[in-house]
């Protein structure tokens, strides 16, 4: 008996820590959905960062590859307020400058081959 109080207890607890959470997040004015998705975004952001230093020997596939990932990761941190990964920027900042040359290469290579 005292055991199956103490997991109901338990149990509650962790519910009222959920929806604690849960209000807050709204409190700050997003979605929880964003929220999830800036989580999941930031692991992302750590695997691209590592693979950003690098880009100068990625096949046009990674390069692919890497473009689709990084657009995930702008618009899952587009979607939160920018104090939650101010600790970020940094690597946020090297995404998006790698981001930017992979583009101009790729665009310069399509021009290339249009004008010939």
């Amino acid at each position: 008996m005292n055991l199956l109080i103490i997991v109901y207890i338990l149990v509650l607890v962790i519910f009222a820590l959920i929806a604690y959470a849960v209000m807050q997040i709204k409190l700050a004015g997003m979605n929880v959905k964003d929220f999830w998705d800036f989580v999941q975004a930031n692991q992302v952001l750590e695997s691209l960062y590592k693979v950003s230093k690098e880009y100068d020997e990625m096949t046009q596939k990674e390069q692919i590859v890497f473009l689709m990932e990084a657009e995930k990761v702008f618009s899952a941190f587009d979607k939160v307020p920018n104090i939650l990964w101010e600790d970020e920027y940094q690597k946020y900042s090297k995404i998006l400058e790698i981001y930017k040359d992979i583009k101009v290469l790729r665009w310069n290579k399509e021009v290339a081959i249009s004008n010939k």
